[in-house]
């Protein structure tokens, strides 16, 4: 799933939000008969390299980093994984996902990962950039650690680096404009309509009728992490 360590590309999955309004935890929401973040963290498969969560361990076959502190938001997360994927030498450029799309497909990571430049790239749907579903550089990344180490918690630095290109998506067909749709509320989830098993290979997981996690998956084994679990982020006050 996460393939070798590699100087080239990876993606980091975040799956550490508090879920308030959707009243469940969304990483571990069973839609299509699979875990949400199961359906997110196989569309990232795509990258072709390592995939790392930032969040409480809710894909059991990924490894994991953690924010420090906990729910210091998605600058922190995004921070955290990249540092993991830079400590087993990939440098870019990354993936980011937030486990609430459950509509991701492989091929918006592809398309990520195949448009043009070496830089960041931003999808910006009905006027609203979604960097948590984009790709971002090494370089810019590198500059938002440094950002988050003095202070900054949004992800506005992100979109304002000079590497950043922001890409209107409102022309895309709907089947692929309601990929970059989240879902953080029931009725986000109902306005999507049915959803299938999404992109989850055949025959590599098996989800009962009321288990997730570990107990669900079967044939799976999370790959070895670096010995400290990286954790970045601004220091508790």
């Amino acid at each position: 799933m996460t393939g070798a360590p590699t100087a080239g590309r990876g993606a980091v999955l975040l799956t550490g939000g508090t879920s308030r309004r959707m009243g469940v935890d969304k990483a571990t929401l069973l839609v299509g008969g699979v875990p949400l973040a199961w359906r997110v963290a196989r569309a990232l498969a795509a990258v072709g390299g390592p995939v790392v969560e930032v969040g409480p361990g809710a894909v059991p076959w990924l490894p994991v980093a953690r924010e420090e502190p906990p729910g210091a938001g998605p600058l922190a997360g995004l921070v955290a994984g990249w540092s993991w994927l830079a400590a087993i030498g990939v440098e870019g450029p990354v993936v980011v996902a937030a486990c609430d799309l459950p509509r991701l497909s492989t091929r918006t990571v592809r398309w990520l990962l195949e448009r043009p430049g070496s830089g960041s790239v931003v999808p910006v749907l009905g006027g609203r950039p979604q960097p948590l579903c984009a790709r971002w550089s090494g370089s810019a990344l590198a500059r938002a650690a440094l950002a988050l180490a003095a202070g900054e918690r949004s992800l506005r630095p992100l979109l304002r680096d000079p590497e950043t290109t922001l890409v209107p998506v409102d022309d895309w067909p709907e089947e692929k404009r309601v990929e970059l749709v989240d879902a953080d509320r029931p009725e986000d989830l109902a306005g999507l309509g049915p959803l299938g098993p999404g992109p989850v290979e055949a025959g590599s997981v098996e989800v009962g009728s009321g288990g997730t996690g570990s107990s669900g998956a079967r044939g799976l084994d999370r790959p070895a992490a670096p010995a400290d679990t990286v954790r970045f982020g601004n220091p508790r006050r």
